[in-house]
């Protein structure tokens, strides 16, 4: 007998996701170029300082690790950040600008962190379940390919951007709008060409 195709989605609003996206946001970082504000935070003032390439790419490190940890192993013992509960850990060598810049912002952060993912608990508590948004996405995918979709795996995080769409943030995770995610035509739509890379 032939196993079938398994797919397993996760979807989540994650707290530690929310920090990394509140703090680059609080610290002025554009990387990545494409993802847009977060909604309900302030956006550093234009006059501020620019932001150096270290801590750019100290951010984009911990970024990585915060989206995808087991694709994003750092090289060195990781250590918590004073303020942060226990949502941010930076490596302890080569993150001394970002464990800097960020710390005057964990009470903001944290605060916009938790807020985010308590309305998202909220409305999928509300909504129902997640798993037929995406199993109707899989339906249609197969339909048009006309064979059984492979065995994937994928992270969606729900957050509330600024602008709507959906955004590759590691080679297995996906962000969308939670406007978007709400929108059962659109949020299909949105889903067939990521499933279609997968599957």
């Amino acid at each position: 007998m032939v196993d079938k195709p398994q797919w397993l989605i996760r979807e989540d609003s994650g707290t530690s996701v929310l920090v990394a996206l509140a703090v680059r946001q609080l610290i002025g970082i554009r990387s990545p170029d494409d993802l847009p504000s977060l909604r309900g935070l302030d956006v550093r003032p234009p006059d501020a300082t620019d932001v150096s390439d270290a801590l750019e790419s100290q951010w984009r490190e911990y970024w990585d690790m915060t989206v995808e940890p087991r694709a994003h192993r750092s090289d060195v013992p990781l250590d918590l950040v004073d303020g942060f509960d226990t949502l941010v850990a930076l490596p302890t060598t080569g993150a001394e600008e970002l464990r800097e810049a960020i710390a005057p912002h964990a009470d903001v952060a944290l605060r916009f962190a938790q807020s985010a993912h308590n309305r998202y608990v909220d409305s999928v508590s509300s909504s129902g379940n997640a798993y037929r948004a995406y199993a109707s996405a899989i339906a249609e995918f197969e339909r048009e390919v006309g064979r059984r979709a492979h065995s994937f795996e994928l992270n969606v995080q729900v957050l509330p951007f600024t602008q709507r769409g959906i955004w590759w943030i590691g080679s297995l995770s996906v962000a969308v709008t939670d406007g978007l995610r709400r929108d059962v035509v659109a949020f299909d739509a949105a889903m067939r060409p990521v499933i279609g890379e997968l599957a």
